[in-house]
């Protein structure tokens, strides 16, 4: 057991993850990692201080009943996404997990805390590319009074129907739109479940008062259209975004 317990010691003191021992709300163990990762100065320095200086406000409640639920439970807790106040007063996001444990004769509890502020920026980062890759494949082109053009380009997944679902009709009534054209003729691949999502899009303009426009659309998207038994009531189709225009007087 003296040896289990001298291993158990040294594969939490060589642990890249922080891991930390709370009593009563207080610090009673802190592994070299978790003095790294609270910029602590030591871990004497922190022993028999409050867990609290570390938790944002924000979290305090949660803490406090996760804290509660893994004592009377008696089992680990969810690994969550949160924040941590480091000791020199930035934050750091962490992935935790904590483990009731007995330290020193005592129930306490055990937190493993995993740095995830690279992860998480990478996962803003691709958010953000996503965004702007979204609004390049649905941007909405003024190109008379009133009447604007979204050219749909390239693969349409859900994702971008989604966008497009969201925020085209943000787009139209800021800009003033009360007729928007969608043409098709740019797309390569359109799913079921894409051409119902961008037929939402049409009857969200409709109830905004904008009146809706296809053009381009090919064969096999008209099939799956009338497979679907979506309402065309609202919608006027074109062959092409010029004989669409001709509708406002528009040679060419």
């Amino acid at each position: 057991m003296k040896m289990d317990e001298e291993m158990y010691r040294q594969i939490v003191e060589s642990s890249a993850d922080a891991i930390i021992i709370q009593q009563d709300g207080k610090f009673m163990y802190l592994n070299p990692s978790g003095v790294k990762l609270l910029r602590a100065a030591s871990s004497e320095e922190v022993i028999g201080t409050s867990v609290f200086e570390i938790i944002p406000e924000e979290y305090k409640e949660f803490i406090i009943r996760d804290a509660n639920s893994v004592l009377e439970e008696n089992k680990p807790s969810e690994i969550i996404e949160k924040q941590l106040k480091r000791f020199d007063g930035t934050l750091v996001e962490v992935e935790t997990i904590c483990t009731p444990v007995i330290y020193k004769g005592r129930t306490a509890i055990q937190s493993v805390f995993r740095d995830i502020t690279q992860r998480k920026e990478t996962e803003r980062t691709l958010e953000k590319v996503a965004k702007e890759r979204n609004a390049l494949v649905a941007p909405v082109l003024p190109i008379l009074e009133g009447v604007a053009v979204m050219p749909l380009v390239g693969s349409i997944d859900d994702d971008r129907a989604k966008y497009i679902l969201e925020h085209v009709p943000v787009k139209v009534q800021e800009q003033n739109v009360h007729t928007l054209i969608s043409d098709f003729s740019g797309i390569n691949t359109l799913d079921e479940t894409v051409i119902d999502c961008l037929f939402q899009t049409s009857a969200v303009l409709g109830l905004l008062g904008v009146r809706s426009i296809v053009s381009g659309v090919r064969p096999e998207v008209a099939q799956s259209v009338i497979q679907l038994g979506m309402d065309l009531s609202l919608i006027q189709i074109f062959g092409t975004v010029q004989q669409a225009l001709r509708e406002f007087g528009v040679k060419g």
